[in-house]
């Protein structure tokens, strides 16, 4: 085969790599219209099954690739693993993510025409995504719709469709400039449309304010993840979340995930005493992050516990993350998680129809971490929460690409239910968002420190609180009946001839 031949695929490998920069932390929410459409370009003038798979692939291991690249420094700087074994197993699994851009590939050409094809692929891409997001307990990191959050005028369709919505919109978009210049005026008025819609329905005020406003302190440790675990540097954990405790003044103190890394069993009684007594001084409560158990200790939980003037409360994470907190096939993978050294891996799940935590006059609907990237599971508590809580601890990933990313997919819940969220986090970020996406505040990353500031509880429901992810999937659906009709109709004509 000719060098030539394989341009392509070497197209779409840059093409995907690129995007990831429509992601936070630069954010040029406008990047995948100019991304995306060349690839939509190859697809639908691609002559076979195998070259469009293989177009997929190469886009999805440039985004996956370079997206996800921070898995590499939990396994082989956190896990001990071998530099060659950790940047082979990235590889793999970005190599793997790359496999759902390939079957939007081999789908679309069920469909014979370049123009049934445009017309298929952002329907498919977004069936597809969510698949992402589903299968084997989900992975939705970078879908699309994430890079539109909160500035790009799309993000309005995220209180009504959800983050898959916002893909759509984004999709239909770039395969409308496709069109050009054959359809010039009639794409870019697509387009306009597109993009003047979502400004519309960012002017809705979907929610409402509910009470007065109330403070908040938001804890940030910076306790560094090879210490944090070593059983003689467990009291400097408390000390250090004792000393931010003591500079907190809101009524509401949130510590992240973890930050006791212990059992609460095991918590001297005078320290839960202490954190009980400061919250009441506050006339509010105190959220902390640590280990819980069932009595006869056969069962563990990633979990959050209440203390203050409200009775004790707790929540335990429902959605685990494999490998990390719970052990799939542990007699093949066991072996694994002991060379890894990973702490408590294999949590329990706190199960799906826990209620929000009643503490400083608010009704706080809370996530732990990764749980915070499935918006369908976040609005189980609503509309009966009134303050959204995401406790995380992304030291696991460094100082790369992840903690940022994952407070743009903070904030595209914020939007999404119409909530103001408190991030506590161990290293970063930590930040007050308000219901409309944007980052009010946040403290610096990598250093010990208190976020303290006011948040509004919001009453209400968005349309995406009411249906979750059915409308977009039904609507995704709706969107491929005229080039199935298409299609169709061709087999029609063509027998008939």
């Amino acid at each position: 085969m000719k060098l030539t031949a394989y341009w392509p695929y070497l197209l779409a490998l840059l093409l995907g790599a690129l995007t990831v920069a429509a992601f936070a932390p630069l954010q040029l929410f406008w990047l995948p219209l100019l991304t995306l459409s060349p690839l939509f370009y190859l697809w639908s003038r691609s002559p076979g099954w195998r070259a469009s798979a293989l177009l997929g692939w190469s886009f999805g291991l440039g985004l996956f690739g370079a997206g996800v690249s921070w898995v590499y420094i939990s396994l082989q700087v956190y896990g001990g693993m071998p530099v060659p074994v950790a940047a082979l197993a990235t590889a793999l699994f970005a190599a793997f993510l790359a496999l759902f851009p390939a079957l939007v590939g081999v789908l679309q050409q069920l469909f014979a025409t370049p123009g049934q094809r445009l017309l298929a692929l952002p329907a498919l891409w977004v069936l597809v995504e969510w698949l992402r997001g589903w299968i084997f307990t989900g992975f939705p990191w970078l879908a699309l719709g994430y890079s539109q959050v909160p500035f790009s005028p799309l993000a309005g369709y995220a209180p009504v469709l959800g983050v898959f919505g916002v893909s759509l919109a984004l999709l239909a978009g770039a395969s409308l400039l496709c069109r050009w210049p054959a359809a010039r005026w009639s794409s870019l008025l697509g387009v306009l449309l597109l993009w003047g819609g979502g400004w519309a329905l960012q002017q809705v005020q979907w929610t409402q304010p509910q009470g007065a406003p109330f403070t908040v302190s938001l804890t940030q440790g910076n306790i560094e993840q090879g210490l944090k675990w070593d059983p003689q540097r467990l009291y400097n954990s408390l000390d250090s979340y004792a000393g931010l405790v003591r500079q907190s003044s809101g009524r509401l103190i949130v510590l992240p995930e973890t930050a006791l890394p212990m059992f609460y069993r095991d918590v001297p009684p005078e320290y839960v005493a202490f954190l009980a007594q400061r919250a009441k001084k506050n006339a509010g409560d105190l959220l902390v992050g640590l280990a819980d158990s069932d009595p006869d200790g056969g069962r563990y939980y990633n979990s959050i516990v209440s203390l203050g003037s409200a009775p004790p409360q707790v929540y335990r994470k429902a959605h685990l993350v494999p490998f990390g907190e719970y052990v799939a096939l542990p007699w093949l993978f066991q072996p694994l998680l002991q060379y890894l050294h990973i702490p408590m891996s294999d949590f329990s799940s706190g199960g799906v129809s826990q209620k929000p935590l009643q503490v400083a006059g608010q009704h706080v609907a809370v996530s732990i971490c990764y749980e915070d990237v499935f918006g369908e599971e976040v609005i189980r508590q609503l509309p009966q929460a009134t303050v959204l809580v995401n406790v995380s601890d992304d030291t696991w990933f460094g100082d790369s690409l992840a903690p940022e990313q994952h407070v743009q997919i903070a904030q595209t819940r914020a939007l999404e239910t119409g909530r103001y969220l408190l991030r506590s986090t161990n290293t970063g970020v930590t930040a007050i968002i308000d219901q409309r996406g944007r980052v009010l505040d946040r403290l610096p990353t990598f250093v010990p420190g208190v976020l303290n500031g006011t948040a509004q509880g919001y009453g209400g429901s968005t349309p995406y609180i009411w249906w979750g992810n059915v409308a977009v999937i039904l609507l995704a659906v709706l969107s491929l009946l005229p080039a199935v009709w298409g299609v169709v109709r061709e087999r029609r004509q063509s027998s008939g001839a």
